[in-house]
């Protein structure tokens, strides 16, 4: 019998077996499939960065290397991924690809599970503003540093490879900063659920330069030990960096999907309104 996903017991808030019922039931390669195109739609995966290695992607994904090797053909066929040789070699995100896939691929894998995909990351936001609270008021001189050494690194990376990297540091420091064990592993674990299991997170070089300057705002706060202020910029900085995307990318497949159905209809991208882009409140 050909490999099905299980993804409930990893990452439950991915999981579909609520609405399996009203949908064709899609192969575990189509659904490895769609949340690759998912990943690269938000911003997780970038134009020209290459995949996680197949030991790294059948571990993160949860699935046999069988399905996964389907799975990457299938968007090999399609013209989402392509393979380089040499020693530097792997599989690809194509810098040219078809959109109108990426978008179909987005409203299979995230629409039936928008609601606990959205629960999940104001969880998350409400965890990180705790985070951030509680390490301004626990924070000492070698936490200081390591988030002025992280965010330095932040602001002079030149890639998003350097900017993922410098981005875990600095969150790391601030979490560790709380001097909970408890908070490290758990602010892992969200971080992973929020971005389909893929440990790099969705910025945009658009969001770079924002990110980079509430970095800074948060740092500051922390160092200065001021917990109310560091609790306010952490919810402005995941709801920007983190929710938005998400909110965005559901939007936009939700438009391309109707302007592909109905290129006439002059109201292709109403649904936005449904998934709107929320500041945090005041």
């Amino acid at each position: 019998m050909e490999d099905r996903l299980n993804v409930s017991a990893e990452y439950p808030v991915l999981a579909t077996n609520d609405i399996a019922g009203s949908l064709r039931l899609q192969t575990a390669p189509e659904q490895i499939a769609d949340r690759i195109l998912a990943a690269i739609a938000v911003g997780i995966l970038y134009p020209g960065d290459r995949l996680p290695s197949e030991r790294e992607l059948t571990s993160i994904l949860d699935v046999s290397r069988t399905t996964l090797r389907q799975a990457i053909s299938r968007l090999s066929a399609l013209g989402v991924l392509e393979a380089h040789r040499g020693r530097q070699g792997g599989t690809f995100v194509r810098k040219l690809r078809p959109r109108s896939i990426e978008s179909a691929a987005v409203l299979r894998a995230l629409g039936p599970i928008w609601e606990q995909l959205e629960a999940m990351l104001d969880y998350r936001n409400l965890v990180q503003q705790m985070i951030a609270r509680t390490a301004a008021r626990r924070r000492d001189e070698d936490d200081c540093l390591k988030m002025s050494a992280a965010l330095q690194a932040y602001a002079s990376s030149t890639s998003s490879a350097e900017s993922r990297r410098a981005d875990h540091s600095l969150h790391d420091a601030v979490t560790k900063a709380t001097k909970n064990s408890y908070l490290i592993p758990l602010n892992k674990e969200l971080a992973t659920a929020a971005n389909l299991g893929f440990t790099s997170h969705p910025y945009s070089s658009e969001l770079h330069d924002r990110a980079l300057q509430q970095h800074k705002a948060l740092v500051e706060a922390i160092i200065n030990g001021d917990a109310d202020v560091a609790e306010r910029l952490a919810e402005e900085h995941f709801l920007v960096t983190s929710t938005q995307p998400w909110r965005v990318a559901l939007a936009g497949a939700h438009g391309n999907h109707e302007d592909d159905a109905d290129e006439a209809n002059p109201e292709g991208g109403r649904l936005a309104a449904q998934f709107p882009v929320v500041e945090p409140d005041r």
